[in-house]
């Protein structure tokens, strides 16, 4: 049976208690997203480095072949990638507007036979026991769930349905990622002592200090409270790695235009860089999405 290293321990936090977010607040958010992610998983330098992470750590852990639940699927991205390596795909997705773009991506690309999709919540899955050998729930839903206790429900579904050994990747939006991009920038820093306190962005934050919802809410994790979530919910932790990492900030279009022109020797060693980098425990904690890695 794998260990969790003692780095990877648990580490108890005390939480604040803050207000939900109905559910249809988030379906409303991704029905009007359109395809938006799928955009910035190709087009930013900042999404593409988080794709290429974290495909790069799908590629180390995942089996060699069976049926994967990708949880929170979106327009399918992801889906996409594991049907084209053989493996069954169950995309499952809070939005009506994202699971049928993810059922007219699988037909574009010829692979209607490998994924099937389903619209649901994360946190009630319609879904039979231990089905998976695999589960990715990956860009970061487990973050628009403000209820510590629903954060928890959903990853004890996916251990629910997850197969003896099966890995279970998880992604979350980073708070200090989150709180350096927005020093950064200048944007909403009046909140930021406030975020640090809980790590909801939410309505009554933004009210409180006069600003519009831009973004669905979320709740941005510390590296610590991953590894808590994912452990309380009887997964073995082995890893926790940031996606962006060093390149978080490339999030803001201002700094991204500082290497629109590099050179594609610049670019790659720019890769390499974060490649190198993305295990260690502050980069991972100063991501804007790190993922946690555990086993059922």
């Amino acid at each position: 049976m794998r260990q969790t290293p003692p780095e990877l321990c648990h580490l108890s936090e005390k939480k604040s208690v803050r207000a939900k977010v109905p559910v249809n607040d988030i379906q409303e958010f991704y029905d009007s997203y359109g395809r938006n992610e799928w955009q910035r998983l190709e087009e930013s330098i900042d999404g593409r480095v988080e794709y290429e992470e974290t495909v790069a750590a799908l590629e180390k852990f995942l089996p060699d072949s069976g049926r994967v639940l990708d949880a929170g699927g979106g327009a399918g991205r992801y889906a996409l990638w594991l049907a084209e390596r053989g493996y069954e795909v169950t995309l499952l997705d809070l939005s009506r507007r994202q699971t049928e773009l993810a059922r007219e991506q699988a037909i574009d690309h010829g692979l209607v036979d490998s994924i099937s999709v389903i619209q649901g919540s994360i946190t009630d899955l319609p879904l039979q026991n231990k089905t998976f050998d695999a589960i990715c729930c990956l860009g970061g839903p487990i973050s628009h769930l403000l209820d510590e206790r629903d954060r928890l429900q959903a990853v004890r579904e996916f251990r629910r349905v997850s197969r003896s050994e099966a890995p279970v990747f998880v992604s979350v939006m980073g708070l200090l990622g989150m709180v350096q991009l927005q020093l950064t920038t200048g944007y909403q820093v009046e909140l930021l002592p406030d975020l640090l306190e809980h790590g909801d962005l939410d309505e009554s934050l933004l009210d409180e200090y006069g600003y519009k919802q831009s973004f669905a809410a979320a709740h941005f994790f510390r590296r610590k409270e991953l590894i808590n979530l994912l452990s309380d919910a009887g997964l073995t932790v082995t890893d926790v790695v940031g996606l962006e990492g060093l390149a978080s900030l490339f999030h803001d279009e201002q700094v991204r235009e500082n290497i629109s022109d590099f050179s594609e020797s610049e670019i790659k060693a720019l890769k390499r860089t974060i490649r190198k980098t993305n295990d260690e425990r502050a980069v991972a904690d100063v991501s804007v999405h790190m993922l946690g890695i555990g086993y059922a």
